[in-house]
């Protein structure tokens, strides 16, 4: 698979599995936090005075089609924050070389800040000798010209907590009273739903593909249970990991049931889960 190896673009590098056929993601390279924002207690990081929340200094790369890069754009949504940080969407479908912009394709537009070709060029910008995958969502901050971070769980934190200021809605989707219980959700569901189907679908051997589909199926039960007796993952409040799991649900049936062989079962068959992203929805 693809990916930059000292910046320049290679097509023969990536494994995305081990020796054994699971599925392995690797981790992202740009880690850096916004200012006043919270990082987690799991999260080695501190945030960054070089990076001020203001208006109009952040811009979004993001895929429509990419259930990571999705919930920055539901949270930025949700915040109030679409005048604020202004996004550049890519080209849904990805070839050998990688993420593209192409406008003329409705829903997708150029690169409003550099009038890139490729997104490979963005972290070639922000880093000339970079060894990575190249990924979406991607926060870019304009004033440096640089990538601020690129892992979505820390950008909707980000989003969430340290552009308050600028946000034109009053809302708290990781309230401090129950952040900690927040985070925990989002790792647990984290392993085995939302990398979980990439697991089943990325598996080249039998082994780990099972492994994947029970671990998935396992927690899809748990979680249904959950909310038989309340409205989203954390109780009555919608919140971060709502959110979470929010993309994952909304593709289920038409993408990793069948394309990613998560064919045990379907999501509306579920009594409680399939209810959770018309809720969600609804209490946005």
């Amino acid at each position: 698979m693809n990916m930059l190896v000292d910046g320049e673009w290679r097509t023969d590098m990536f494994q995305a599995t081990n020796e054994e056929g699971a599925f392995e993601r690797q981790t992202t390279p740009f880690r850096n936090w916004i200012a006043g924002s919270d990082v987690p207690e799991h999260i080695e990081a501190e945030p960054d005075d070089r990076f001020e929340a203001e208006a109009g200094r952040y811009h979004l790369y993001v895929s429509y089609a990419c259930p990571w890069a999705h919930r920055t754009l539901l949270i930025r949504a949700l915040m109030g924050l679409e005048d604020a940080i202004d996004i550049s969407v890519v080209d849904p479908y990805r070839d050998d070389d990688g993420w593209q912009f192409t406008p003329e394709k409705e829903g997708c537009t150029e690169d409003k800040l550099y009038r890139s070709d490729y997104l490979r060029e963005l972290y070639v910008e922000a880093d000339p000798d970079a060894t990575c995958r190249v990924t979406v969502p991607v926060l870019w901050d304009t004033k440096e010209e640089t990538i601020v971070n690129n892992e979505s769980r820390e950008i909707i934190r980000m989003l969430s907590t340290g552009f308050g200021d600028v946000a034109e809605r009053d809302v708290d989707l990781a309230p401090e009273a129950i952040r900690e219980e927040v985070d925990e959700i989002i790792t647990d569901i984290y392993e085995p739903i939302n990398n979980g189907v990439y697991r089943a679908g990325f598996a080249t051997k039998q082994g780990p593909y099972d492994e994947a589909v029970d671990e998935l199926f396992d927690a899809l039960d748990h979680w249904d249970s959950v909310l038989e007796d309340q409205r989203f993952l954390a109780g009555d409040q919608l919140t971060e990991a709502d959110i979470c799991m929010f993309t994952t649900l909304i593709r289920f049936d038409h993408v990793y049931h069948t394309h990613f062989m998560c064919n045990v079962q379907y999501i509306h068959q579920y009594q409680y889960l399939t209810k959770h992203p018309r809720l969600a929805v609804s209490a946005a």
